[in-house]
């Protein structure tokens, strides 16, 4: 398992925790990322940019290293 900034362009994993408060996780909840969810990352120079159900969601590095995630 890594955070979710480690992955590269193109890779694909799956949330397995977010290591946050109730305002980190309902921020990411808003955005479609929580337990269980498939992401793929778009890009991570800069602000961490991810792929969840179709949709592009661009977070900020903090937020990036606080979600655990295992490769697919």
């Amino acid at each position: 398992m890594v955070v979710l900034s480690q992955l590269r362009a193109g890779e694909a994993a799956t949330i397995v925790v977010i290591e946050g408060g109730r305002g980190l996780r309902q921020k990411l909840f808003l955005r479609g990322l929580f337990e269980g969810k498939v992401v793929r990352m778009v890009s991570n120079h800069g602000p961490v940019v991810v792929e969840v159900d179709r949709s592009v969601v661009a977070i900020g590095r903090g937020m990036a290293q606080k979600i655990i995630v295992r490769r697919c």
